[in-house]
């Protein structure tokens, strides 16, 4: 899963330059778990790390250049980027 995480966050970087590797890899372990999550509870089987790729990609490419403008407005996602807030890559 390591593979996946490291694509996702590299990519997420060059979408959005405001965003330490920290944060990106912050950003690409939430939006997997959170799709996983919600698979899940919708009561869908499990199609494996592929799909799973595979969307994460797509919200990257979708909304990854405005990630960083997401938890300054949602306090609920804040606090998992307070860490390393001032160190860019």
């Amino acid at each position: 899963m390591n593979d996946y995480h490291e694509r996702l966050a590299k990519l997420l970087l060059e979408k959005n330059h405001q965003l330490s590797a920290y944060q990106a890899r912050t950003w690409v372990e939430l939006l997997w778990e959170d799709f996983e999550a919600t698979y899940a509870r919708a009561g869908q089987e499990y199609m494996g790390s592929e799909v799973t790729e595979k969307i994460v990609r797509q919200w990257i490419e979708h909304h990854g250049d405005k990630l960083h403008e997401f938890t300054a407005t949602n306090p609920k996602y804040k606090q998992f980027f307070e860490q390393d807030k001032n160190t860019l890559h």
